[in-house]
């Protein structure tokens, strides 16, 4: 790589005025020895390199923590919620799919907070609403104990769907296509 170096320096002070032909030729045949020793794609090829990478939960976690300005207990727990959620709306099969493209999903859910013990609160307004309604509805209860998980982890309810817009934009990648959909069909009832 010094020798590299020391040839560039030396080639453009031994060069007086360029004319822009003479400029032009000299980008081509920096262009020519940047591709002979695989410069030129270096760039191209560790995008590719990230793109069809597959995505972990661990990435995921720390993609929240930056992207949503959450701790990582709360990302663990939110996302481990609405993994959970999907568990529970799609096949098995589907499921361990979800789990083959998204390393760690297990374990992300086991980081979802235990609301078992929870007292249901207000009986006023929306939630009130809500906890009674998850009385007559597995469907709804299932929505309300995720609202609930976002809760005892400090999080507005209204953060859901921002949680699942990232973890979208997180799995679009070649390696991710199959976690995403999963992710999206499991989510369906969620989100409406």
């Amino acid at each position: 790589m010094k020798k590299l170096l020391i040839l560039l320096t030396v080639s453009t002070l031994t060069i007086p005025v360029l004319s822009s032909s003479a400029i032009a030729q000299e980008a081509s045949w920096l262009d020519s020895l940047k591709s002979l020793i695989g410069l030129d794609d270096a760039k191209e090829q560790s995008v590719d390199a990230v793109k069809s990478a597959l995505p972990s939960s661990a990435g995921l976690v720390d993609m929240l923590t930056s992207s949503l300005n959450v701790n990582t207990e709360q990302a663990s727990g939110g996302m481990g919620a609405i993994l959970n959620y999907v568990k529970s709306n799609v096949s098995t099969d589907q499921f361990s799919q979800l789990a083959k493209s998204l390393p760690g999903v297990e374990g992300l859910v086991g980081q979802m907070p235990d609301i078992s013990k929870l007292s249901s609160g207000s009986s006023e307004g929306l939630g009130g609403l809500l906890d009674k309604a998850s009385e007559y509805s597995s469907s709804l209860k299932s929505i309300n104990n995720v609202k609930k998980q976002f809760e005892a982890l400090g999080l507005k309810p209204e953060m859901i769907s921002n949680f699942v817009d990232s973890a979208k934009g997180y799995l679009d990648t070649d390696g991710g296509q199959q976690a995403k959909k999963v992710l999206t069909d499991g989510l369906s009832n969620l989100l409406g």
